[in-house]
């Protein structure tokens, strides 16, 4: 009985309210009298819930002398507090958001390979239409199962993969010269965009030791960004596939003269 009356608490009722409810639930109509002797609580505190739960419609009163109260049935009391409860969440739900018109998602920091590791995977099973991921071949070990787990729940999977990069699933562009970019940025990268709402980009491995840190986020704008740079990778992968000559007779062995009109004289990222 004590579970009861602390659910009855949980969905408005005071204690008394719900010790009176249920004491008339067993024995109605009953008098003002017979419900403190039924409910155990004071008799004055009795006639003042009894006229509490008369003005919220969970009792009804009746015109004898001594007055004699009815309880509304179970079901009628658990519908209309759902109705009630439904209706509160929908306009919490709809409002909300609306409290602060120029929130920002933030973007967090996340330090260690393990941490790293357990927010990749948790951002993979929970994603539900799309992942986008770039990645270095040491790294995907750790999520392959993962990937080919949501491949399987009908995901669509894009992968750009470094240094001797192998999966036999999704949508895979192997990117060449791993192991210089990886020297020339100091550490491996990664990239990951999921359904356009969840993104990791950062080192999960560096040349100095476990300093390794991405940032996360579910600010859609950076979300896009890293979706944007990963699905740009893919673009001048499969194009360099295609056309190698082409592209060596316009630009130059490893598009030298691309890299030079874009980047200057600044050596970074020309390895890219």
């Amino acid at each position: 009985m004590d579970e009861i009356v602390e659910s009855l608490k949980e969905i408005g009722l005071n204690s008394y309210e719900a010790k009176v409810y249920l004491a008339l639930l067993k024995k109605y109509p009953a008098t003002g009298y017979e419900v403190g002797k039924l409910a155990n609580i004071p008799q004055s505190r009795a006639y003042d819930t009894l006229k509490a739960l008369e003005a919220a419609h969970i009792v009804t009163v009746s015109n004898s002398k001594p007055a004699a109260y009815t309880p509304i049935k179970p079901k009628e009391l658990t519908r209309r507090y759902k109705r009630k409860i439904t209706s509160t969440l929908d306009f919490l739900e709809k409002k909300l958001p609306n409290v602060k018109d120029d929130y920002t998602e933030p973007i967090l920091n996340i330090s260690g390979t393990h941490s790293i590791q357990s927010k990749i995977i948790e951002i993979i099973k929970s994603a539900t239409k799309e992942i986008f991921i770039e990645v270095w071949s040491q790294d995907f070990k750790y999520f392959e199962t993962y990937l080919f787990e949501a491949y399987n729940r009908g995901l669509d999977i894009k992968i750009v993969g470094y240094d001797n990069f192998s999966c036999n699933f999704g949508t895979v562009f192997c990117h060449a010269g791993g192991r210089e970019i990886e020297y020339a940025l100091g550490g491996k990268m990664i990239f990951l965009a999921a359904d356009n709402s969840e993104g990791v980009f950062g080192k999960t491995r560096t040349n100095k030791g476990d300093d390794s840190h991405i940032l996360w986020t579910r600010n859609e704008d950076i979300v896009f960004l890293i979706k944007e740079f990963i699905v740009h990778d893919m673009y001048l992968i499969d194009i360099e596939e295609q056309f190698p000559e082409q592209l060596k007779y316009f630009y130059g062995k490893g598009m030298k003269k691309l890299k030079d009109k874009v980047l200057g004289g600044s050596g970074f990222y020309k390895v890219h």
